[in-house]
Formats: C-alpha cells, structure tokens, sequence
C-alpha cells in the first residue's frame, strides 16, 4: 500500500513552487524527473469537474517528481496546489522505503524555500 506525508504548505501557486524546489533541488546535486502533470492530463479531457471550485476552470495542479541522487533509489514527491497554496507531499512505499538522507536534504531545501518566501512577505 502506498501512501504519502506531507512534508510542507508553502503559501504559493504550484508552478512557482514547483520551479523553485526543483531549482534548489537541482543546485543540490539531484536530478529532478518530472512524472505527471495534471494540468497536462486534463488538457486531454473535455468535461472534468473539478471538487474544490466547482468548475472546468480551475487553478488546481498536481505534479509528481521524482528525484534521484547520484547513487540510490529515488523519492517521490507529489505537489498539490490549489488557492494559491501548495501541499507538498512524500511518498512512502513499503517496498521502498525513502532514502533518509535524501529525505533530509529535501526538507532542507523545502526549509530554505520556505525561508526565501517569509523573507520575501516580511520585506
């Protein structure tokens, strides 16, 4: 069975959250995969309500990553947006338990963009 944690809200829209963690991530040392785009998914769809506004129009996004070290299994994020806030999620699968390491050094990337945007609001 999977399931998920939430590792962090940031208080901002999914495709900046988005492009800033893989950006700090990337400047890491890791390489960040892309593998899903809801907003991709649905481009595909004619009629999708959507639960949270009600609507076909919406500003919801999901995006799975998945971020790979230089040696070892990878991790899988999952960001979920909606309202211009951003859940962002781990991954925990039974049969392949997240890399503590690279858990640490995500949440320390996580830590800093959260840092980075409190700065940004206090200015």
């Amino acid at each position: 069975m999977l399931s998920t944690y939430t590792l962090l809200i940031l208080k901002m829209d999914g495709e900046t959250a988005t492009r800033d963690l893989t950006d700090t991530l990337e400047g890491a040392g890791l390489q960040i995969v892309p593998s899903f785009d809801l907003q991709a998914a649905r481009s595909t769809q004619a009629h999708c309500t959507c639960p949270y506004h009600g609507t076909e129009q919406c500003n919801c996004q999901m995006v799975v990553l998945l971020i790979y070290p230089q040696v070892g299994e990878h991790v899988t994020l999952v960001l979920h947006s909606h309202n211009e806030q951003t859940h962002i999620s781990l991954v925990d699968n039974p049969h392949q338990r997240p890399n503590q390491e690279l858990v640490n050094l995500i949440s320390e990337a996580l830590s800093y963009i959260a840092g980075s945007l409190t700065n940004q609001i206090e200015t």
